[in-house]
C-alpha cells in the first residue's frame, strides 16, 4: 500500500509528514493533482514525491467534481481559488494561493450539467466571491496590466450572479463567503432583483473593536461594516446575516470583547460560526504576535459570544411565525421520520411533515412554531419555483 496526504493542509505540514513523521509516501498539494501519476510512479522507484507548489492559474475550471455523499439537491461549485487578503491570523493563503478566478462559461456549464442531473440549488463558492474578476485569465493583481479590450470585457460578481440567475431561474443561488471590505452595492442590487437568489449573505466580521480588526489586518472597521449592514436591510428587507468571530485574539482587552458583544447587539446576526482564537503557524500573528489571552479567559469570553448569539436566533426565528415561506426539501428531518427538512431563502431549516411532497420539491410552507435554530411549520402547497 502506498499512502499520500493530499490537498491544502498537506503543503502546510509537507515537513511533518516527510521528515519528522515519516509516515507517508507522497505529499501533494491541492494545485498538483495533474502530477499524481509522475509522483506515483516516483514512489514506485523508491523515492519520495512531493508537490506542493501553487499555481498562479489552477482554478479547477476543466475538472468535473464526483460530489460523494450528495443528496443530489444542493451542490457547491467553485468559482475562486486563493485568496489576496493578508489576515494576520489565516493560512489560507499560504495553503491555497493567491487569488484566482474561474472562466464564466466554465461555471454555466457545471451548473447546466448540475441541472440536467436534477439539482435544485448551488452555492457559488470562494474565499471571496465578491473579488471575482474574470479578463481572460492571470492573477487578480494582473488585472491593471490587462489591454483595454480585457478590460471591457470583464466580468466581475455581480455580473456572474446576474448570469446565474437568469441563465437558471428555477435553480435556487446562494454564495459564500463574503469579505466586508469587498462587497459592492451592485452585488445587493443584483440580490434584490431576482428572486432565485437567496436572501442571506455570510459576512464574516471577527470582531467589533477597531483595535482588533487592524491588528487582524482586516480592511474594514467597525463603523463601515454597521454601514454596510444598514446598506443591506435597506435594499434587501428581511435578509439574513450570519457570521464569523473569534474570541481572544492576541492582545483582546475586556474592553475589546465588549465592542464585539455591543456590535453584535447592533446587527441581531440570524447565526453564526464562533471560534476560540488559535495559532496557525506560519501566520503573521503566529509569528509576530504572542498568543497572551489565557485560555480560560478566551473560553469564558467564546461562551458569552456563543450565548448572546442563541438569544439573537431566537429573536429572528420568531419574526417567522405566522408567515409562509418557499422551502427547498433536502432531506428526512433528523428527529422524525415523518417530516422533511430544507431551508428558506434566509438558510433557515425549516421542518415540517412530509404528506404527499418528496425531496427536490420547492414548497410553501406556513410556520407555526420555532426553535432558536429551526422553524417548524405545515406545508400548503407548492411554490412558483416548482417545476413540473
Amino acid at each position: 500500500m502506498k499512502v499520500g496526504v493530499l490537498g491544502c493542509m498537506a503543503e502546510r505540514l509537507k515537513s511533518q509528514f516527510l521528515e519528522e513523521e515519516k509516515i507517508v509516501d507522497l505529499v501533494v498539494g491541492p494545485d498538483a493533482y495533474k502530477d499524481l501519476p509522475n509522483l506515483l510512479q516516483e514512489v514506485e522507484e523508491g523515492r519520495e514525491a512531493i508537490n506542493v507548489i501553487l499555481s498562479k492559474e489552477e482554478t479547477y475550471g476543466d475538472i468535473s467534481p464526483v460530489r460523494l455523499m450528495s443528496n443530489g439537491i444542493t451542490a457547491l461549485v467553485s468559482i475562486t481559488r486563493g485568496c489576496d487578503n493578508m489576515c494576520t491570523f489565516c493560512v489560507v493563503p499560504f495553503t491555497r494561493g493567491r487569488e484566482r478566478s474561474r472562466e464564466p462559461q466554465s461555471i454555466l456549464k457545471e451548473i447546466q450539467d448540475l441541472w440536467n442531473k436534477g439539482f435544485k440549488e448551488i452555492t457559488l463558492l470562494g474565499q471571496n466571491v465578491d473579488s471575482y474578476l474574470w479578463y481572460g485569465g492571470g492573477l487578480k493583481k494582473d488585472f491593471i496590466n490587462a489591454s483595454e479590450i480585457q478590460k471591457a470585457t470583464a466580468v466581475n460578481f455581480d455580473q456572474l450572479l446576474e448570469m446565474v440567475a437568469v441563465t437558471f431561474p428555477k435553480m435556487r443561488i446562494r454564495f459564500s463567503t463574503s469579505n466586508p471590505q469587498d462587497m459592492h452595492e451592485s452585488v445587493l442590487h443584483v440580490i434584490a432583483k431576482y428572486p432565485n437568489i437567496c436572501n442571506h449573505i455570510h459576512l464574516p466580521v471577527q470582531s467589533g473593536s477597531n483595535r482588533i480588526l487592524a491588528a487582524m489586518n482586516r480592511l474594514h472597521s467597525r463603523e463601515e461594516y454597521l454601514a454596510l449592514i444598514d446598506k443591506i436591510n435597506t435594499i434587501i428587507p428581511g435578509c439574513s446575516i450570519t457570521q464569523d468571530m473569534i474570541a481572544g485574539f492576541p492582545t483582546e482587552t475586556e474592553e475589546d470583547h465588549k465592542d464585539t458583544l455591543d456590535l453584535m447587539e447592533s446587527v441581531k446576526y440570524s447565526f453564526g460560526y464562533m471560534y476560540a482564537y488559535s495559532e496557525r503557524p506560519g501566520t503573521l500573528a503566529g509569528r509576530k504576535m504572542e498568543d497572551d489571552v489565557p485560555e480560560e479567559t478566551k473560553l469564558r469570553r467564546l461562551q458569552e459570544i456563543v450565548d448572546l448569539q442563541r438569544k439573537h436566533s431566537a429573536i429572528r426565528t420568531q419574526e417567522y411565525l405566522g408567515q409562509t415561506l418557499e422551502v427547498l426539501i433536502e432531506k428526512e428531518s433528523k428527529k422524525s421520520d415523518k417530516d422533511w427538512s430544507g431551508r428558506n431563502s434566509q438558510n433557515i431549516t425549516v421542518v415540517f411533515p412530509k404528506e404527499d411532497y418528496k425531496i427536490g420539491d420547492f414548497v410553501n410552507v406556513e410556520i407555526l412554531n420555532c426553535t432558536s435554530g429551526t422553524l417548524i411549520g405545515k406545508a400548503i402547497g407548492y411554490s412558483e419555483m416548482q417545476t413540473k
